[in-house]
């Protein structure tokens, strides 16, 4: 069946989750940060997504802006760095303000010339997804943004993945859904769409009940994928 609808993961697949740390570790005065901040990165990602799934499972649901909170004060605490209040909020508002990937402008500008429908499908909060949006200036460029608040749960349950149907009123096939998580695209393949994971990281595949179609590197031959 062919594609109609795009729908991409917004942190780590649009925005670059990194970078909130690489820039704080960047500024004057954060000398420790700058020795240790790949590593906190890589913990409050981790933690972040843990906490999701760990919430989804119990029925203990809370916006993504506070799993958000709770990741980075483990990340800072396994660091060296929990007591720095200034430093905590100086990353939190950086995270209000991720910038796309390069290659995002031009991708998402590709499909919407092709006709298609373009969306995010995150388990960020509505206000954490516009901030990001704007900041990265895509907005014009996706036709809607989905969270998963509107359900009360995070990805990967099936109820998220639902939201697409029935916003843009297709059939599961006709969606080719991307995302940097393994979990996300071997969830959303086990649903029913098309997906495609960018595995910027050269990860192995997850070994879970389906597999994403297609394996990349960034999302530039997203488009190519599109009109296959």
């Amino acid at each position: 069946m062919t594609i109609t609808t795009c729908v991409f993961d917004a942190y780590g697949t649009l925005f670059d989750v990194a970078a909130a740390a690489r820039q704080a570790a960047a500024e004057p005065g954060r000398e420790k940060l700058a020795e240790v901040w790949p590593k906190l990165a890589e913990h409050w990602r981790l933690k972040q997504l843990q906490y999701s799934w760990i919430r989804a499972l119990t029925g203990s649901h809370c916006d993504f802006w506070q799993v958000t909170q709770d990741g980075l004060d483990w990340a800072l605490e396994a660091g060296g760095l929990q007591g720095d209040d200034d430093l905590r909020e100086r990353l939190l508002a950086l995270y209000w303000q991720l910038q796309a990937y390069p290659e995002v402008p031009k991708m998402l500008s590709d499909l919407k010339a092709a006709g298609l429908n373009t969306a995010i499908l995150s388990n960020g909060s509505p206000d954490m997804l516009q901030g990001a949006v704007d900041s990265a200036g895509i907005g014009d460029l996706l036709d809607d943004v989905l969270s998963v608040e509107s359900v009360g749960i995070f990805k990967p349950a099936p109820i998220v993945y639902d939201l697409v149907g029935q916003r843009f009123g297709c059939d599961n096939a006709e969606v080719l859904f991307v995302s940097s998580n393994g979990w996300d695209a071997a969830s959303a393949s086990g649903y029913g769409f098309a997906t495609a994971w960018v595995n910027r990281a050269g990860d192995p595949t997850d070994l879970l009940h389906a597999k994403p179609d297609h394996v990349l590197t960034d999302l530039t031959q997203i488009p190519e994928l599109a009109r296959s």
